[in-house]
């Protein structure tokens, strides 16, 4: 999500334990100065649009909101596609299980992509790989009829470096170590749970499928396989590229330690890396080498000192160094720092980025290196919608929560009881649907927020990880591939299926979220965030899976192979040699 990790997730129960209502908090919030976050949302169309002003709603009528029943409907078609669910429960944690095990890095999801794509294709739907020009991302399409909707799932599959765990270990035991004497480390894994995600958005688009073939029902099924979400590039390009024009509704989930959905927003994000460059010499002899890595290591400490007076409460701004050297006795010629930059909208991550594009300038002056930077990826804040979170919050009210078995919960407070937090095991409750906090205070970004402004578009969150605990760690791996996962992509899928099955059978639904979209949507100008003439970055894949996927490299939108960077840098002067002492 993901960067995103339910942002639509409330904290009710925190809430109700510090004895302040959510407003009550906000209001000491804007009491110490917080408020002008919300100034900024009449001057921010981004922003504004993702507030109930465009929808005529009033701060009364918030304060006192009740969520609306009998949306979700007990239907025939419904009740196929649960059933369908249920008489696959096999089928769909083996394909977790399975993309767990490759535990297969962003653009590089060879093995993972193809088990989902073999699962659709089982289902009866049509495969194309290559989505705007990503070898691992596909589009899976399913048709019934003509004139029907056409739904979206969005699938994910790619893992996350450093986080190996082994499936139901309830402390930190990678099931990948790197016996590296110099710098051990551990193997990839599935700490954000994204094989569950792709798993359960799949098992949701096989069942409406099977729903429609059964009831006669119109409808065109559209499952993305998106690459590289960790990095929050496959969806954004892809968006830019116009690969998800012409859908009706968009259904999304991630895996969380609440079951909750919501209309919240969240943050848009620029990823950029800046490369030092050097000279290279003997570290025993260091007079006149000039270090890429000290310039990365001065920008690193000098963007620190942006937080005070340059980043307002939704600002984020967090950086790694990843390429500081190999050894200490050669000056590292080359080094690389890259920076993920959130704001609340496109426009104040721009604001925010040109300093942090000056640090990179002083950096490289103070340094005597020089610097270039290249934008990985950007994306815009989510824009919500308050009627889709309402179905679907009506479809999880009616269904329940994750069932969770007496393994899972012993996991669970194993793993809280390893990290030193209370031992409350699975969120086992679906959490009250609530208006999200009038002022936006930052947090995760999330790709598919680009598809958020193309199309009405739902996120919900379905309990994986224990309570108290993130996501990125090494514990939602060991949940993502055992009892907890196998519970949530169970519960993730019938949400995201039945909430869909209405779309179908009561069109109405369908009408009023598309006329919220647009009423959102007013005086607002989406433009892809990603710089003129982006080229994605990618890598060669093997000539197995291009045979198996049909595809040829590379792809006519990029440049292969890539710019080479190399130094041209000079030792640095010292002057005149010093005349010898007498």
């Amino acid at each position: 999500m993901c960067d995103l990790h339910d942002p639509n997730e409330h904290s009710h129960e925190a809430t109700a334990a510090s004895g302040l209502s959510r407003r009550q908090i906000v209001q000491l919030l804007s009491a110490a100065g917080i408020a002008t976050t919300a100034v900024t949302a009449t001057a921010d169309p981004a922003v504004a649009a993702t507030a109930d002003g465009p929808l005529g709603v009033t701060e009364a009528e918030t304060a006192a909101y009740t969520p609306p029943k009998g949306l979700a409907e007990d239907s025939e078609a419904k009740r196929t596609a649960l059933g369908w669910i249920e008489q696959n429960a096999s089928r769909i944690t083996d394909l977790n299980d399975e993309i767990w095990e490759h535990a297969e890095l962003s653009l590089r999801e060879w093995n993972s992509s193809l088990a989902q794509a073999d699962f659709l294709r089982k289902a009866g739907f049509d495969i194309e790989f290559g989505t705007a020009g990503f070898p691992t991302a596909f589009t899976a399409t399913y048709r019934r009829g003509e004139g029907g909707p056409v739904i979206g799932f969005s699938g994910e599959y790619d893992a996350l470096p450093g986080l190996s765990q082994k499936a139901g270990a309830g402390e930190h035991d990678p099931r990948e170590y790197v016996h590296d004497p110099f710098a051990p480390g551990y193997g990839p894994g599935h700490g954000c749970g994204h094989c569950a995600l792709g798993t359960a958005a799949a098992a949701a688009a096989a069942a409406v499928a099977a729903a429609a073939r059964r009831h006669n029902l119109d409808v065109t099924v559209k499952f993305f396989g998106s690459t590289a979400e960790e990095q929050l590039i496959g969806k954004t390009y892809a968006v830019s590229q116009g690969v998800y024009d012409g859908l009706d509704a968009f259904l999304d989930w991630h895996p969380s330690t609440g079951n909750a959905t919501g209309w919240g927003t969240s943050n848009a994000m620029t990823a950029i890396t800046f490369t030092f460059l050097g000279v290279a010499g003997h570290g025993g002899t260091p007079l006149g080498n000039k270090s890429a890595l000290d310039a990365a290591v001065m920008m690193a400490s000098m963007s620190e000192f942006l937080r005070e007076e340059s980043m307002g409460p939704a600002a984020r701004l967090h950086w790694v160094i990843n390429n500081g050297g190999d050894i200490p006795n050669v000056t590292p010629e080359i080094a690389q720092i890259s920076y993920y930059v959130r704001e609340g909208s496109v426009e104040r991550v721009d604001s925010l980025l040109e300093k942090v594009i000056a640090v990179s300038e002083a950096a490289a002056k103070a340094s005597r290196t020089s610097v270039q930077h290249k934008i990985t990826s950007a994306c815009w804040n989510q824009l919500p919608s308050k009627a889709f979170a309402e179905l679907m919050y009506d479809n999880m009210r009616q269904l329940g929560p994750p069932e969770f078995s007496a393994e899972a919960q012993r996991l669970a407070k194993e793993l809280q009881k390893s990290l030193g937090l209370p031992q409350s095991g699975l969120h086992d409750k679906i959490s009250e649907l609530a208006p999200p906090n009038p002022v936006f205070l930052g947090g995760g970004s999330t790709d598919v927020a680009d598809i958020s402004w193309q199309v009405p578009t739902v996120s919900m969150g379905a309990a994986l990880a224990p309570i108290g605990t993130k996501m990125h760690t090494w514990s939602t791996a060991s949940c993502a591939g055992s009892s907890p996962g196998h519970a949530a992509i169970r519960a993730a899928a019938q949400y995201l299926a039945a909430t869909a099955v209405d779309l179908l059978v009561k069109p109405e639904l369908l009408r009023d979220i598309k006329e919220e979209f647009d009423k959102r949507r007013e005086g607002v100008e989406w433009r892809t965030a990603l710089p003129e003439g982006y080229e994605p970055p990618m890598y060669e894949p093997p000539a197995w899976f291009l045979k198996r996927t049909g595809q040829s490299w590379p792809p006519e939108n990029i440049t292969w192979p890539p710019r080479r960077i190399v130094s041209k840098e000079k030792f640095s002067s010292l002057g005149p040699a010093l005349q010898p002492q007498t």
